[in-house]
C-alpha cells in the first residue's frame, strides 16, 4: 500500500489504511506500507518503508515525497502481488511507475476530492476553474490507467464515472467501522467532567479542522441554536491549519463561551468523546465517505449532516439522521432535532452503522485484488 499521509498524521485516509491493513492481516495476507518519512525519526514504525519527504508548509502535518528512491527494487525483492495506492498525488505516480516497471497490477482508492482542496493548498498561480480542470485531466489519466478503482460511496462512483468513463472497473467498498470499539455502552463522563459539560446538551464535531471542511456553516448555525437554548454546547474535536481562524469566528459570533475547541485528541481517547456527546454534526461537502459519521452512529449518536455526497448517502433514507442545506437556519434545525431525537432513533443509527462491516468490506477488497491480478496477467499474456 502506498499513501501520501501516514502516522503520526491522523486523517480519514490513515484511519482507513490502518483498519484495512489489520483486517487483511487477520485473513492471513501480508500488507506492506510505503509512506512519507515522518519529521521526527522517533515516529518511524518498524516494517514501514519510508520515502524521503519534506514538510508541506501550506498544510501543517503533511509531508511531500519528491525525491528519487530505490523502492522499485524493494517491491521486487518483496515479490508483491498487487500495488494498492491510497494517495492521488506523488505516491500515486510512484505506485503507477512501480506497477509498470514490475508489471504488477495497481489498484487506486479514491479517498479525497483533491480538485476541491487544491484551491486552498496548491501553489499554482491559476484561477480555481483552470486548476480544477487540470487536476481532472491528471486524475482521468490516473484512474483510467489503474487496473481497478475503489471508492467509498455511490456518490463518488457517479462523479468519477462521469470524468473518467473508461476506467477498467470501479467498485464501491466503504471503509468499515469498528463497531466493537465504537459502541453505545461507552462512558463519556470523564470527558464531560474534563470540559465542564455536566448537565449540558453537547453537539460534537470531530475531524481535522481544515478550510475545506465547511466548519463556518456549523458555527453560524450553532450561534442560532445557542440563542434559542441555554443548555447547548458545541465541542469541536481535532486540530488543523484552520483552527485559529475558526476560533476567531466563534468569538465574532459571540459563542466562544459555548464552544469548546479541544485541539488534538489522541486516537485512543476518541471513543470517549463520542460517548460524551448527545448528537453529532457535520457540514463538510468534501467527504467521500465520512467515517466519523459512521463512528458516531456506531456509538448510537443521532447525526445532523449536510445534504451532499457521502453524508446524504448514509443519512438519506430519512430514518437515521437529519439532513440540512447550505443554510445556517436549516443546519440549526437539524442539530436541534438530533439533540431531541427519541431513544429508538439511537438504536436505529447503531444498526445502520453495523451494516458497514469491516470483515465483509475487506473480503470484497480481496476480490478486487484478485480481479486486478488476473486482469493484469491476461493482458500481459495477450501482449
Amino acid at each position: 500500500m502506498f499513501t501520501d499521509t501516514y502516522l503520526p498524521t491522523r486523517d480519514g485516509v490513515v484511519t482507513s489504511i490502518l483498519l484495512t491493513k489489520k483486517k487483511l492481516e487477520e485473513f492471513g495476507h501480508e500488507v506492506v506500507l510505503f509512506a512519507p518519512e515522518p519529521e521526527d525519526p522517533t515516529d518511524r514504525e518498524e516494517g514501514v518503508y519510508y520515502f524521503r519527504a519534506v514538510n508541506y508548509k501550506r498544510y501543517p502535518g503533511y509531508r511531500v515525497t519528491m525525491f528519487p528512491s530505490n523502492k522499485c527494487q524493494i517491491l521486487k525483492d518483496l515479490e508483491v502481488d498487487v500495488i494498492h495506492t491510497h494517495g492521488l498525488l506523488f505516491m500515486a505516480l510512484r505506485s503507477m511507475f512501480a506497477g509498470r516497471m514490475l508489471r504488477k497490477p495497481v489498484v487506486v482508492s479514491f479517498h479525497t476530492m483533491i480538485t476541491e482542496a487544491s484551491r486552498y493548498y496548491a501553489r499554482l498561480p491559476l484561477p480555481d476553474e483552470m486548476l480544477t480542470r487540470l487536476f481532472w485531466i491528471y486524475l482521468r489519466q490516473l484512474l483510467e490507467r489503474a487496473d481497478a478503482v475503489v471508492v467509498p460511496s455511490e456518490a463518488i462512483k457517479a462523479e468519477l464515472s462521469s470524468y473518467a468513463p473508461e476506467m477498467r472497473r470501479i467498485e464501491v467498498i466503504p471503509t468499515g467501522v469498528d463497531c466493537s470499539r465504537f459502541n453505545p455502552s461507552l462512558d463519556g463522563s470523564a470527558v464531560r467532567r474534563r470540559h465542564g459539560l455536566d448537565g449540558e446538551r453537547v453537539v460534537l464535531h470531530l475531524g481535522r479542522i481544515a478550510w475545506e471542511k465547511n466548519l463556518g456553516l456549523l458555527l453560524r448555525a450553532f450561534s442560532i441554536l445557542a440563542n434559542r437554548r441555554s443548555d447547548v454546547r458545541l465541542m469541536v474535536v481535532g486540530d488543523g491549519p484552520a483552527r485559529p481562524h475558526y476560533m476567531k469566528v466563534a468569538e465574532e459570533l459571540g459563542i466562544a463561551d459555548r464552544t469548546i475547541f479541544t485541539g488534538f485528541v489522541p486516537d485512543e481517547e476518541l471513543p470517549g468523546y463520542y460517548a460524551a456527546s448527545d448528537a453529532f454534526a457535520i457540514a463538510s461537502k468534501f467527504e467521500t465517505q465520512g467515517l466519523v459519521v459512521l463512528e458516531a452512529m456506531a456509538c448510537g449518536k443521532p447525526v445532523a449532516g449536510i445534504n451532499y455526497r457521502a453524508t446524504a448517502e448514509i443519512l438519506g433514507d430519512g430514518r437515521t439522521g437529519f439532513l440540512f442545506d447550505e443554510d445556517p437556519e436549516s443546519c440549526a434545525r437539524a442539530m436541534e432535532a438530533a439533540l431531541d431525537s427519541p431513544p429508538e432513533l439511537r438504536e436505529l443509527v447503531r444498526r445502520k452503522a453495523e451494516e458497514y462491516s469491516l470483515t465483509e468490506n475487506a473480503k470484497r477488497l480481496v476480490a478486487i485484488y484478485q480481479y486486478a491480478i488476473e486482469g493484469k496477467r491476461r493482458r500481459l499474456s495477450e501482449g
